[in-house]
């Protein structure tokens, strides 16, 4: 039984954050100032960061310690998350393998995004800040934040991606909830956003554009900061929470993952995951293989190039080198929203370009069928980004039975579909492309 799900105490709960900056294969270039072409001061990065983060974006420190508000704010966010046993996709697979899945979809706020929401509403919060905003895709960062920001007793604007507004209405409705205040991306609200719309008037929007938008509202609000939910070296930073307690619980059923698998589309949640495994696997040679899986239709890591590129549609924000597809990519307004997002973080990226970790894809439909097989196997409803990772699962686990191994997989559950059922509607009612 005890296999079944592995659980961990509030006090084996991390209390220090990994940073994988000095565990890369090789140093992560640095950000660029997009006229210069010069390394960016840090110090251009506070009107729109707290100091506080920003010292976390440029550490070079293995470990950051958490403080006490953040662990206690964690602990009511249902950290730590079990690992949990996947038996009954097992037997519907016929597979040797065994699957196992890290539940961050019991937070309240469904994902594994409040893992950063709350961390960066804190800072903000100590350093004085009132008000922040936000891009959101799906809605699960929107989500995460609104939440956060109001433990914090912050103000929180989300421009959340026209596509998933239209598509999704119960995440906005539950950012709205937490009292936060949702505009459809583009919107006309901001200056970036009425040129999109002025050549556009039915733009589906991208995580790009919303990034630009939300930027634009920062720097021009009264005491108001941005905030990120995915890409940058502090977002990656606080995820890790995920990873180190899975590296406990892997430690306790006496067991090493063959492979680690989570989608990407920034990359925070495959990063939380895997990265505190990297660290382990760059010490001890450790045998996982690391999957990052992305959509077909926004295949920044198997079709993008290397190469410096904003990581917003405008070009407000500095250079970063990482694959993308470039940033003013639109990409097809797939149910994945998460996913939609025309680059990878710099760090995953880092990865990718030295073999520690391997991008595959996958189509919607396909995504779909895994995701449905799953949840009637399992009982859990995936949302459309994690179905992304289930479909590798799968895949793996064939692969296993194909040559008879009794391999190990262990997947990132990132977050719950309940609010996703209008990408279930249209995959039952034949209308998915």
């Amino acid at each position: 039984m005890n296999e079944i799900r592995t659980t961990l105490t509030a006090d084996e709960m991390p209390r220090r954050w990994y940073n994988i900056l000095p565990d890369l294969p090789e140093p992560l270039a640095p950000p660029l100032h997009p006229e210069t072409k010069k390394p960016v001061d840090p110090s251009m990065l506070e009107p729109i960061f707290p100091k506080a983060l920003i010292a976390q974006e440029m550490s070079s420190e293995r470990y950051i310690d958490i403080p006490e508000e953040i662990l206690e704010a964690y602990l009511l966010v249902n950290r730590p998350s079990p690992l949990q046993r996947a038996r009954r996709l097992e037997q519907a697979l016929k597979t040797p393998a065994k699957i196992y899945y890290k539940r961050e979809d019991l937070s309240p706020g469904g994902s594994h995004k409040t893992n950063t929401s709350i961390a960066q509403a804190y800072y903000n919060m100590k350093e004085g800040t009132e008000h922040l905003t936000t891009e959101t895709g799906a809605g699960q960062w929107g989500t995460a934040l609104s939440l956060a920001c109001n433990y914090f007793g912050l103000g929180c604007k989300v421009f959340m991606v026209r596509a998933s507004y239209d598509q999704k209405p119960y995440r906005r409705e539950m950012m709205r909830v937490y009292g936060a205040s949702v505009s459809p991306s583009p919107s006309n609200e901001t200056e970036f956003g009425k040129k999109m719309l002025a050549k556009n008037p039915k733009h589906p929007g991208s995580l790009g554009i919303a990034i630009s938008e939300a930027m634009e509202a920062a720097i021009k609000g009264k005491n108001t900061k941005y905030s990120l939910g995915s890409v940058l070296n502090h977002v990656m930073l606080h995820q890790t929470v995920i990873g180190q307690e899975v590296l406990l619980q892997f430690k306790k059923l006496d067991e090493v993952p063959d492979y680690m698998v989570g989608c990407v589309g920034g990359g925070s949640n495959f990063a939380g995951f895997s990265f505190p495994m990297i660290g382990e696997q760059r010490k001890k040679k450790t045998p996982t293989q690391f999957i990052a899986v992305e959509p077909t239709s926004v295949p920044s890591l198997t079709e993008g190039a290397f190469e410096y590129d904003f990581g917003d549609t405008a070009g407000m924000t500095p250079l970063l080198l990482m694959y993308t597809l470039g940033h003013d990519f639109v990409p097809s307004p797939i149910h994945a929203g998460g996913l939609r997002y025309h680059g990878a973080a710099p760090t995953v990226s880092n990865l990718v370009k030295n073999g520690v970790v391997k991008p595959v894809a996958y189509e919607q439909k396909e995504v779909f069928d895994a995701a449905v097989m799953f949840a009637r196997a399992e009982g859990v409803l995936p949302a459309p980004e994690t179905a992304h990772a289930i479909k590798a699962v799968v895949e793996l686990a064939k692969d296993a039975k194909k040559n008879n191994e009794k391999k190990i997989i262990a997947m990132n559950f990132s977050g719950h579909g309940l609010l996703d059922l209008a990408g279930y509607q249209a995959y039952f009612d034949g209308k998915m492309t």
